[in-house]
């Protein structure tokens, strides 16, 4: 069990298995703690960000995130030479969290256990940003601050253009894709006839 857990959940791009764990590596935690704040953070902005998208379009975000931030991480590791596997979900949370943050950046957020120190929404997108740059730039272990940027800066990214872009334009992708599978199905004898 633990090797399938390393092999599928777990990211690194010096595996065997690399596209799979792009996203399963976003259902693993560390430790019960690490899975909680996810989660609480996660949970913070979670009913800003569906009320923003919409809970269908909110899903195929996060698990888009997930793979894309993952991605950025894969790539920070081969630029790095540094082949550690990495896990958990904020990657696709800082998507969340800098989507929220970039729709309304006059918002007031406060740190769980300093709810007295309060800031805006914009300033605290700033300061993580800077903070995983820093991270990324300095070689810091503590966080995979190559996933924190994909992932915040395809938040940013999304709520700025890509619901324009991808969200809006879905019809046509989607009756191209049912028109593609129905003519693959009928052909090959396999598949349901209409």
């Amino acid at each position: 069990m633990r090797r399938i857990m390393f092999t599928y959940f777990t990211s690194d791009p010096s595996s065997r298995a690399l596209c799979s764990p792009m996203l399963l590596s976003t259902f693993s935690h560390f430790s019960l703690f690490h899975m909680a704040a996810n989660m609480y953070v996660l949970w913070s902005f979670s009913s800003s960000i569906v009320s923003l998208l919409g809970c269908e379009q909110f899903i195929a975000v996060y698990l888009s995130a997930g793979v894309i931030s993952t991605f950025v991480s894969y790539v920070a590791k081969m630029a790095t030479g540094r082949f550690e596997p990495s896990l958990g979900a904020s990657g696709a949370i800082m998507t969340v969290l800098a989507a929220v943050c970039t729709k309304m950046p006059e918002a007031k957020l406060a740190i769980i256990f300093l709810p007295m120190f309060t800031f805006t929404a914009g300033n605290a997108l700033k300061a993580i940003i800077a903070f995983d740059t820093a991270g990324l730039a300095l070689g810091w272990r503590l966080f995979d601050h190559a996933a924190h940027l994909g992932g915040a800066l395809f938040g940013m990214w999304y709520v700025t253009y890509g619901h324009e872009l991808i969200w809006k334009n879905r019809e046509p992708l989607v009756k191209a894709w049912h028109e593609m599978r129905t003519k693959t199905t009928g052909k090959g004898g396999g598949g349901r006839s209409n």
